[in-house]
């Protein structure tokens, strides 16, 4: 789930989706901010993960806040600085 595996492919493993979520983070967003905007993107390209549901763009959110690699702040998703 976290890595690609047998079952999984790569483009939907939840580092590639949270990598591709990053991409779009380089000012504070809200979440339906953000879900929107991952959503407006082609998904025909290869350089971009297929279309995700939201349950599974959450969990992508989860594992980069459990990463450390984002916050919430003011009900603005953010990435974290050091």
């Amino acid at each position: 789930m976290i890595l690609p595996s047998k079952h999984l492919p790569p483009d939907r493993a939840l580092l590639t989706v949270g990598a591709h979520v990053l991409t779009f983070l380089a000012h504070p967003k809200t979440v339906s901010a953000l879900w929107e905007e991952l959503n407006k993107q082609d998904s025909s390209s290869a350089s971009t993960p297929r279309r995700i549901t939201y349950d599974w763009f959450l969990l992508a959110l989860d594992l980069l806040y459990a990463l450390g690699t984002i916050e919430l702040e003011s009900g603005l998703v953010a990435r974290r600085t050091v």
